[in-house]
């Protein structure tokens, strides 16, 4: 069973570059509940209707829009095309050799995953978690310095490396969640095929292929704890607790996480992520499915 390909699709396609920043812009307006699992996932002593409450303090609305211009924009923009011409190439190439869709959409989403980390993600990502955690400042009776301001603070103090602090749990994080998302959705697809008796060449419904990866999207959130402890690394919110470790990694920031808080704490915001990755699932698989092929044929 293949992959479905776009019609008349040869080698390459470069079309998916426009098409994975379209749809990865279009994942943006789930930014509500990317700052509400990040704040979670920052302060985890709080429930979730506390962290609803802090984040609505911070601004009202708008509180739940912070980070998102103009680094989720930038973020967006240029990781969706990265994963999506990364994961249909890898996708495409390893159902040739004879992989299973399933398996395919594994390692397709695995490494699209980690391209769009490295290549685009560390210093948006990381911005994005400074504007989220940042407010205690204000709290304090300091003015907070503008969101460029604090960028070059961070860059003048840390250099390159500073911007890009966490990067290495980003990649593992989107390498799991992408080859966990694709992954299963995919395979939700195969088994749909089965149930419903249909062949490979037969489409499946909008609705099916939904139901794909919202199942896709919802299981992959099994990585909850690489988020928190990514989270924890790029937080601007510093904790006075002497156990924290300055020089912050994966491995000591788990550690650090789960001394304090446990293996709840390592699944905080675990709630609205389900609800995120789901949003993002349909956009960048079922959605993108269909785009590509309007694409091709416009």
């Amino acid at each position: 069973m293949a992959i479905e390909k776009e019609p008349g699709q040869k080698g390459i396609n470069w079309s998916n570059i426009a098409v994975g920043g379209i749809m990865n812009m279009v994942t943006t307006l789930g930014q509500p509940l990317e700052v509400l699992k990040t704040q979670m996932a920052a302060v985890r002593s709080q429930s979730m209707f506390q962290a609803v409450q802090t984040i609505w303090g911070r601004g009202g609305a708008l509180g739940f829009y912070q980070g998102l211009i103009p680094w989720a924009w930038i973020e967006a923009s240029t990781k969706g095309a990265v994963l999506l011409f990364t994961a249909s190439e890898v996708e495409s190439a390893t159902v040739n050799m004879g992989l299973s869709p399933a398996a395919a959409g594994l390692i397709g989403g695995m490494t699209g995953g980690v391209a769009q980390a490295y290549a685009t993600m560390g210093f948006c990502t990381c911005m994005k978690t400074a504007e989220i955690t940042r407010h205690k400042q204000a709290v304090s009776g300091v003015n907070p310095p503008s969101t460029w301001a604090v960028f070059m603070d961070i860059y003048r103090r840390e250099g390159i490396k500073g911007i890009n602090k966490g990067v290495n749990a980003v990649a593992v994080r989107q390498m799991t969640n992408w080859g966990s998302r694709m992954g299963f959705a995919r395979l939700a697809e195969t088994t749909i095929r089965k149930v419903k008796g249909k062949t490979e060449t037969e489409k499946l419904s909008a609705l099916e292929k939904i139901f794909s990866s919202t199942v896709g999207g919802a299981l992959a959130t099994w990585n909850q704890p690489i988020e928190v402890v990514r989270v924890e690394m790029q937080s601007m919110a510093k904790s006075a607790n002497p156990n924290r470790p300055e020089k912050v990694t994966i491995l000591n920031t788990l550690k650090y996480v789960y001394q304090e808080n446990g293996i709840k704490g390592l699944y905080r915001g675990v709630t609205p992520r389900i609800g995120l990755g789901i949003w993002q699932t349909i956009c960048m698989v079922s959605f993108a499915d269909y785009v590509k092929v309007w694409y091709v044929l416009a």
